[in-house]
């Protein structure tokens, strides 16, 4: 499975972005898609996941705010931001954890989200 991520970028506090994340390859073998976010000297963390099914859940720092949503047609997930925060400025990362015969986590490349004040 490869995940291509797109999207990010700088923006004003309490302004929006989107990111995008298409999966490619033995996409039978995803179930979960989501994304993480890593700001510098902090532990990777969990923003949002989404089932096959259309089943979210949030980080309790990003709910009301971003909006995950997928179209399992295109394999795709999308992350919408808004009323970002300076807080939100991090590298975000698509994932999609291990399912069926695929043991293992995999990744996008990471995309820059900078929020300033």
């Amino acid at each position: 499975v490869q995940l291509q991520a797109s999207g990010g970028g700088l923006v004003q506090a309490g302004g929006s972005l989107r990111l995008s994340c298409a999966a490619s390859g033995n996409t039978f073998s995803i179930n979960v898609m989501g994304w993480y976010r890593q700001a510098p000297g902090k532990q990777r963390e969990l923003v949002a996941s989404v089932t096959s099914g259309g089943t979210t859940t949030y980080a309790d720092s990003v709910r009301g705010r971003f909006t995950l949503s997928r179209d399992n047609a295109k394999n795709t997930v999308y992350l919408q931001m808004n009323s970002l925060k300076p807080e939100d400025t991090a590298v975000y990362y698509c994932n999609a954890p291990p399912f069926g015969f695929r043991g293992y986590h995999s990744w996008g490349q990471g995309t820059q989200v900078t929020v300033s004040s």
